[in-house]
């Protein structure tokens, strides 16, 4: 492999003001302007690695300087020396002897852990030149089992267990690898259904959806169940009785209230109940799989390492696996949950979304699919279709399906100018609302 070493990395500050039309709204963040903190690590040669992990606002410049006090122990490194022992460098980020204190594996500090992370796969996959789905599915079995630390979740998932699966889907891996190429992957939509959305546009974004290709639809619910009521209503009126839908209301109730703010929705046909409770109650949501059945229980989305995960998948709490690209410790953490998923049989259908994490999980759905878990029933990829423009290789949506990408790298670069324009708080685009609010302009 031909390498490079990394010189600095350069941190950003970037915001959408995603809240003025209500984008991304639900029951709990009711105005978020979608967020990255995002890193370009510069390297010696001419080529960088893009990263990024998600915020909603307010706390991203947070994430950004935890960014740049982890970015100390990768400036240097060789990607070479990385990848000799890529779990021994990961675990260098997420065990630092002093770093650790403000976690462990969780908070502030796993957030900027996934940025790093993800942009030096992304810097591994573009030297490559390959996309990093077809990296990871090219990869031999030895070497994604070494780069995977599997601390804490040996007693579900070990080496051997999980080189165990590589090995046993190895023999149809080709075929896989043939099909997404030409098929992609099923994905669900949720731009139908953010909570401040008026019934009229609610309406016209089923009928785009299904002009567009796509047989399930999810809707954020939790403020009012009279109005969660009609809205459910509206959208089983528009996609018909043979399409799917899903409910989401991150993290709202408590359990009994969960349980009971469900029934008078489960007669719409609902697949799952998304982040009913908080997204560290396990034993909450084992009860509610118990007590809401058919109903399945989705989560993932803001679990913050793969021994929560374990605990959720081993409850039977984690029904649907909502794995994210940027919450945990990036792809080496999803690697180990993509495992831990197939340990246990659930599903993998992961969170997207946000800046750019439907550009994300369009690679770990390829991986998952291909490696892990080689079946697409029962498995849908969200997206959203907001802040794509700004990607240097945006995710394609085809048929309502995630194409396969074909560029080198993880598609977490954005354009400059988009980097420019939205950088807080003195790019173009938020000094100029900042002059419009100083004089009273809406």
């Amino acid at each position: 492999m031909s390498t490079a070493t990394i010189t600095r990395a350069e941190i950003i500050d970037l915001r959408f003001p995603t809240s003025e039309e209500q984008h991304g709204s639900d029951a709990v963040h009711v105005d978020p302007d979608y967020s990255a903190a995002y890193v370009v690590l510069h390297t010696d040669a001419p080529i960088a690695g893009h990263g990024l992990t998600f915020t909603i606002g307010r706390g991203n410049e947070i994430v950004c300087q935890a960014i740049e006090s982890l970015s100390t122990l990768v400036v240097g490194k060789t990607l070479a020396d990385i990848a000799k022992d890529r779990r021994a460098f990961w675990r260098s980020l997420a065990q630092d002897s002093q770093f650790r204190w403000l976690g462990p594996e969780k908070g502030v500090m796993q957030l900027a852990l996934a940025a790093l992370v993800n942009a030096v796969w992304d810097l591994e996959a573009r030297l490559a030149n390959k996309p990093l789905w077809k990296l990871l599915a090219e990869m031999p079995a030895e070497t994604l089992v070494a780069a995977t630390d599997f601390h804490g979740i040996r007693d579900a998932v070990d080496e051997t267990a999980m080189l165990a699966m590589l090995h046993a889907n190895d023999a149809t891996r080709a075929e896989r690898i043939a099909r997404v190429e030409r098929e992609g992957f099923p994905a669900y939509t949720t731009s139908c259904g953010w909570i401040g959305y008026s019934d009229d546009v609610v309406r016209a974004r089923c009928r785009e959806a299904i002009t567009e290709g796509f047989t399930h639809f999810k809707m954020k619910i939790g403020q009012s169940i009279a109005d969660d009521v009609r809205r459910a209503r509206i959208i089983r009126e528009e996609i018909g009785p043979d399409r799917v839908l899903m409910v989401d209301a991150n993290q709202r109730f408590d359990v009994r209230e969960a349980i009971e703010w469900i029934k008078p929705l489960a007669p719409f046909g609902i697949w799952w109940f998304e982040e009913p409770v908080s997204p560290d109650d396990i034993l909450g949501h084992a009860e509610i799989a118990r007590s809401i059945a058919p109903i399945k229980v989705a989560t993932g989305e803001q679990c913050q390492n793969r021994v929560m995960f374990k605990q959720f998948l081993a409850s039977g709490g984690m029904q649907i696996c909502q794995l994210d690209s940027c919450r945990v410790g990036g792809v080496n953490d999803n690697l180990a949950i993509m495992a831990l998923a197939r340990r246990y049989d659930v599903p993998v259908c992961p969170h997207a979304g946000g800046v750019g994490l439907c550009e994300l999980v369009a690679h770990l759905v390829l991986v998952d699919y291909i490696r892990f878990n080689p079946t697409m029933e029962g498995r849908v990829c969200e997206f959203v279709d907001h802040l794509h423009e700004h990607f240097v290789d945006p995710c394609v949506i085809q048929r309502g399906r995630y194409c396969a990408p074909t560029k080198p790298g993880y598609s977490s670069e954005i354009k400059r100018e988009s980097l420019r324009a939205f950088a807080f708080p003195d790019g173009p685009e938020w000094t100029r609302r900042a002059i419009f609010r100083g004089k009273g302009i809406a």
